[in-house]
Order: C-alpha cells, then sequence, then structure tokens
C-alpha cells in the first residue's frame, strides 16, 4: 500500500488556510496514486488549541473543514486527519482530540484519542474526553490501528516509571490490527529526536506491527514542532524518516520500501539553531508582523538575536537600536554598528543622556558616591519605552534579548530589557548562547570576534561586569539545569561538586524571582523544561532546607 505522510505546518483557528493545505496534500497524494493520505493531529484546528476550544463556532467551523476533506476523498483512496470531534453522550466534557478516517466521500470513523497528557506543556484532559473503544478499521482489506500522539507513548519509561498504564496499540494488535497509524503534534525540545525513533522502534518490535508516524510542524506561540515524521516495519527497522523543521510530502510503500541504511545524527546546536529560526519565523508571520526590531548593546545576546532575526525575516526587515547612555563604552556602540553593517539592517543611535539624568533629577537620586541600582534599572527602562514607542509607531514586532541564565536569576529588568513581543533565547543558557553565535560564524562572521572576547556586562555602572553579580557562566548554568531542568535539590547539586553558598545562592535567586518571569514576554521552548506554559510553580512560595 502506497501512503502519503504530509507533514504540514498548521495555524491555530486558520480553517480556511488549513484546509487549504491538508487538500494541496490529497491531490499530491492522489497524483502520486497513494491509496491513504496521512495528516497530524488536530490538522483542522492547529494544535495546541488551548482555550480556543471553549469557542462553540470554532469548533464548527472545525467540523465543516473536516467535511470538505472527507468529500475530496473516494472508493479507493483515503485520508486520515486530526480534528475536534463532538462528544454527544451527554456524559463528559463535550470533545474528542480524533482521528477521523475519510474515504468514498465521507467520514467512515472516528477514533478519539485514549490518553490525554496533562505533564510539562500539555493540559488535553481540561476539554477532552478520552477514547471508550479502540476499533481497527478495514481500508482496502487492510485493518488499520488510528492512534493519536501520547497513545503510542505508554512504552517509554520517564524519570524510571511509565506514565501511563494503558496502551492503545496493544489493544488494537489484539483486535487484529494490521499496522498502526499515529498522527501526532509532538513539539521539539533538544534530543527529542533519538526519543522519536526509540520511541517507534520500540512499539514496532513489541508489538510486531509496522507504525506510521506523522508529526506537525512549525511554530505555535511558545512551542516548535520539528516533524521528523517515521515509517517503521514490523520488525523495528526505519523505512522512512522525514525532514526537520521542513513541510514534505512523502511517499512510502509499506511492503517495498526497504530499511534506511543511514540515519542522521543531527548536532545539538544545529537543532537549536534551526528551531530558534523557525520559531522566530512563524509568530511573526501568524501574528502578523512583517518587521522586527532589536535593541543592539554591543554584547553577544543582542547579536544572536538579531542574526536569528535576519534568517527569519530577511535583512531589509530588521532594525537595530544602539541607546548609549553615561556607561556606555565606544566600543559597545562601535560594535553595534558593525554588527548591523555586515547584516546589512537598519541602524540607529539613540543617546539616552540627557532623558537619564532627567529621571535622576525627578527623583533626586544622588550619584557622586556609586550608582544604586534604581538608577541602573532606569537606563534599562529608558531603553525599554523607547524600543515599545517605535514597536507602536512602525508596527515592528520588538525582540528582547534576555537568556535563560538572566530569566532565571532576574538579572533582567521589568519594562526594560525584559520589554517585547518575543524573548527569543529566554530558554538558552549563557553559555549556550556563545555556542550558537560561533555556530553562526562558522558560515558567515556575521558577529564581530571582539563580542566574543569582551567579558559580560549589563554597562549600568562604571566597570560593571556580569561576575559581579551572578558567578561564573560555566558555574552557573549546570547549576541551573540541575535545578530546572533535572530537578535536583540543593544537597544533590552540592554533591555533584559545586559550592554549598553558590548552589543556595543561585537556588533563591531561581524562586524568588517568578515574579518577573511572570511578566517576561513567551520565549521559544529548547530544554525540557522551558519558564512560560510548562512550567506552573506559584510567585509566593517560600520553602528552606
Amino acid at each position: 500500500m502506497k501512503i502519503a505522510i504530509c507533514q504540514i505546518n498548521t495555524t491555530l483557528a486558520d480553517f480556511k488556510g488549513n484546509q487549504a493545505k491538508i487538500l494541496e496534500g490529497i491531490r499530491w497524494a492522489k497524483s502520486k496514486k497513494a491509496a491513504l493520505a496521512v495528516f497530524p493531529e488536530l490538522a483542522t484546528f492547529g494544535y495546541p488549541p488551548r482555550d480556543l476550544l471553549d469557542k462553540p463556532d470554532l469548533i464548527q467551523a472545525n467540523l465543516k473543514v473536516a467535511e470538505k476533506i472527507a468529500a475530496q476523498t473516494q472508493k479507493n483512496f483515503g485520508a486520515i486527519f486530526g480534528f475536534v470531534a463532538e462528544n454527544v453522550s451527554g456524559v463528559g466534557r463535550g470533545l474528542y482530540n480524533a482521528a477521523a478516517l475519510a474515504s468514498d466521500g465521507i467520514l467512515q470513523y472516528v477514533q478519539p484519542k485514549t490518553l490525554l497528557p496533562t505533564y510539562d506543556v500539555f493540559d488535553e484532559a481540561r476539554h477532552f474526553d478520552p477514547a471508550a473503544i479502540h476499533l481497527p478499521q478495514n481500508f482496502l482489506g487492510r485493518f488499520i490501528g488510528l492512534t493519536v500522539c501520547e497513545d503510542i507513548w505508554s512504552v517509554l519509561y520517564f524519570y524510571g516509571k511509565r506514565y501511563n498504564e494503558i496502551d492503545p496499540v496493544k489493544v488494537l494488535k489484539n483486535l487484529g490490527a494490521d499496522f498502526i497509524v499515529n498522527i501526532s503534534a509532538s513539539p521539539f525540545n533538544v534530543g527529542k529526536w533519538k526519543v522519536r525513533r526509540d520511541l517507534l522502534q520500540q512499539t514496532a518490535k513489541q508489538h510486531h506491527l509496522p507504525v506510521i508516524f506523522c508529526n506537525q510542524i512549525g511554530g505555535n506561540d511558545e512551542l516548535v514542532f520539528d516533524g521528523q515524521s517515521l515509517v517503521v516495519n514490523a520488525e523495528g527497522d526505519i523505512l522512512f524518516e522525514a525532514k526537520r523543521f521542513e513541510e514534505q510530502f512523502a511517499i512510502v510503500d509499506l511492503e517495498k520500501a526497504p530499511p534506511l541504511k543511514k540515519l542522521e545524527a543531527p548536532s545539538e546546536i544545529g537543532e537549536i539553531h534551526s528551531a530558534l529560526v523557525l520559531g522566530l519565523k512563524d509568530y511573526a508571520k501568524k501574528c502578523h508582523f512583517t518587521k522586527a526590531l532589536i535593541g543592539l548593546s554591543g554584547g553577544i545576546d543582542s547579536a544572536v538575536v538579531a542574526c536569528l532575526a535576519v534568517e527569519a525575516l530577511g535583512s531589509k526587515n530588521v532594525t537595530g537600536f544602539s541607546m548609549p547612555s553615561p556607561y556606555s563604552s565606544k566600543g559597545s556602540v562601535r560594535d553595534a554598528k558593525t554588527l548591523a553593517e555586515t547584516l546589512n539592517i537598519g541602524f540607529k543611535i539613540i543617546p539616552i543622556h540627557e532623558t537619564y539624568q532627567s529621571y535622576l533629577n525627578t527623583l533626586g537620586l544622588d550619584m557622586k558616591k556609586k550608582v544604586p541600582p534604581a538608577a541602573e534599572n532606569i537606563q534599562a527602562r529608558i531603553r525599554g519605552n523607547i524600543l515599545m514607542a517605535v514597536s507602536n509607531q512602525t508596527g515592528a514586532l520588538l525582540l528582547s534579548t534576555g537568556n535563560k541564565s538572566e530569566f532565571a536569576c532576574g538579572y533582567c529588568t521589568l519594562y526594560g530589557d525584559l520589554a517585547g513581543g518575543l524573548a527569543i533565547l529566554s530558554d538558552l543558557p549563557k553559555t549556550k548562547v556563545y555556542e550558537l553565535a560561533r555556530f553562526i560564524n562558522r558560515k558567515k562572521k556575521s558577529i564581530p570576534e571582539i563580542i566574543f572576547k569582551k567579558p559580560p556586562s549589563a554597562e549600568l555602572r562604571p566597570d560593571q561586569k556580569d561576575e559581579d553579580s551572578l558567578p561564573p557562566y560555566p558555574v552557573l548554568d549546570p547549576i541551573l539545569k540541575y535545578y530546572i531542568e533535572d530537578h535536583l535539590d540543593a544537597a544533590s547539586i552540592i554533591k555533584k561538586g559545586f559550592d554549598r553558598p553558590i548552589v543556595e545562592k543561585v537556588i533563591w535567586m531561581v524562586n524568588h524571582n517568578e515574579y518577573k518571569r511572570r511578566q517576561a514576554p513567551p520565549g521559544i521552548r529548547i530544554t525540557s523544561k522551558a519558564f512560560g506554559m510548562g512550567r506552573r510553580l506559584p510567585i509566593a512560595w517560600d520553602y528552606r532546607q
């Protein structure tokens, strides 16, 4: 059986656009003489829909799209796609996250999702009801076992335990399924590509069934979906692996396709780069921005953000602003200008000396002895105000330049450098920012070498360095990973060789700056635990070991 894998980029609630992509895939599949076209989870609606599911008109629009898609099938050609189905039983929340099998012009069968994840970024049980039954479906003499995303994750263990007791694939196998189709919206994080391969191969071998996995690609708010659709035979051999971070149509013949001889192992920094570019590109497009602006400090963070913005939006659509204060070095302005010239982006210099002095006079701050913290923050807030004003004037998206190390420790200013519509580096630690900068410079030396060499500094007081307030980043970043992503406590981190006072200080900073992160722009998820929708901690809490 020739099957078309249609790995598409959907937009939430863009029913016309999503329908057009699905119908394009169906036309392509027919032109290649495929018997079946497979699309991702919630392909009609987009994923994750979140509380858009509370809007009845959107549910009905999605159902109309499902009917129009089904109408394009025929007797010997079918389509499998995700949509929001209604639960008419009168019990439950009233909606299903479902897979549809359409052929002969109608919806032949609807299989609701069984396992509704509620961990990390997922909250599906908030709106959806689980499946009550599983039935393989006869299509051209072959029995298909329909599953949706999490339904095939039962075989894997996380943190030493299985998340799900029920195994829908096992149920379908016992009921006579010849192969499994899994439609998915599995979001990206670093290293997920290997987890998916292992998952599909384990599932196929354990049940001795071929598995077809079709995944969504694209950015939707904080999440990036990287595709990597897979087809695995009953022996666990990978027959097909789709591109990552790209839309793709492909044909796979379950009976004739040979196992792939070589599988790519993508570099970590390469996939981070691809995810950030796609995430920014789609965030801008789906929020109807065509241009971006950035505060260029002459440092590594804003340089990397500028490079990513150029790749995502094009140099003519990006403008950088240098806003020197009395404590900005000449080198910072020079380096920002050099970067802008290399990238061929717009560049403007707006000094803030007079505005800064006006604030000091208004507040009666004495600057004779030293720069008080309030005076440091004023500079950042003046810059944030200017950038947001330009954003309002031009309709350009302001990109915040803070990284995960700064977000974690509160080393950022509310209404200052936290201002913006998207914090593109908010899930990337400072050490990884440097690594990404080197990766970007491999093809073209966009970032001046001097930016790599200068000590990180906010330049808000004379001779300021980040290490005046924070541990060195090679020490800080591993501690943050152990605490935020690996969920280790202070004692466990200290046992790994870190000094107790440093660990306790870092944990204190993380815990006591949640209120800042709540007011920060959304970021793009890169790691297994990002700030934002997948990390739901209270602001007011106090636990001391």
